[in-house]
């Protein structure tokens, strides 16, 4: 709330941060913001059930997916760092728009890019990783599960399904292209599965009903992450295994 007044004071731009679980907390006020089309910067770390021991009550299921339903507001789930650097350049850029920049708390690997694929990424959704020919399958994936898209790319080559992987870091941003960029990005007719450690729902717009979603909907585990991931089977099989 206090961010909110000097937005409209004037003359900063105000930031804050915390866990993403406890944006339960200032939810009144970031919808408050989208309302009132506030250029405020939301910083969440400790994202998913990668926080570890902290155990559920820390561990976000819900909230990436909830706060992307609040109208104008800008969530970005970056994937490394470059992902990063866009995500806070577009929420400075923003005039009439809150941003949720919601990051990892474990680190996470470098992906890399040419020129075009790090401009399109203020495109909100991107192919990262592209095949030979035409895709079989489409795996949609954000921040800390892009990594596991990848790899899953890489064992489905293996076993001669060719896969492309996008990254859809703000789908705010993606849904926001013209109809003939989203469908060159997400071509129709090609199956498609998303991957993020949270609530399957919300990706069911993008996959359809025929699609599949690796996800969690229940409440995470206390234990280390790599565990807790396993666990709860948000794993590269996992995700082999669901575009078989």
């Amino acid at each position: 709330a206090i961010m909110n007044g000097v937005a409209l004071h004037g003359g900063f731009i105000p930031y804050g941060g915390t866990f993403l679980t406890f944006s339960d907390y200032s939810r009144n006020a970031i919808r408050m913001a989208a309302l009132m089309k506030l250029r405020v910067i939301h910083v969440f770390t400790h994202d998913s059930i990668g926080l570890g021991e902290d155990g559920p009550t820390h561990q976000s299921i819900e909230h990436a997916a909830s706060l992307r339903l609040i109208p104008n507001l800008d969530v970005w789930r970056p994937c490394d760092s470059v992902e990063a650097f866009v995500a806070w350049q577009v929420a400075v850029e923003h005039k009439t728009t809150p941003t949720a920049l919601i990051l990892t708390r474990q680190n996470l690997a470098h992906q890399a890019r040419d020129e075009e694929q790090i401009k399109a990424i203020r495109k909100g959704g991107y192919v990262l990783k592209d095949c030979a020919g035409t895709p079989k399958a489409v795996i949609i994936a954000t921040g800390s599960e892009v990594s596991l898209a990848v790899a899953a790319q890489q064992s489905l080559a293996e076993k001669g399904i060719p896969v492309r992987v996008v990254s859809m870091p703000s789908s705010f941003l993606f849904d926001r292209q013209d109809a003939a960029y989203r469908n060159d990005v997400l071509p129709r007719g090609i199956p498609r599965v998303a991957v993020e450690a949270g609530v399957t729902g919300y990706w069911r717009q993008y996959v359809g009903l025929e699609g599949a979603v690796v996800g969690i909907d229940r409440f995470g585990e206390c234990g280390p992450a790599a565990q807790v991931f396993e666990y709860l089977g948000v794993t590269v099989a996992k995700v082999t295994e669901a575009v078989e």
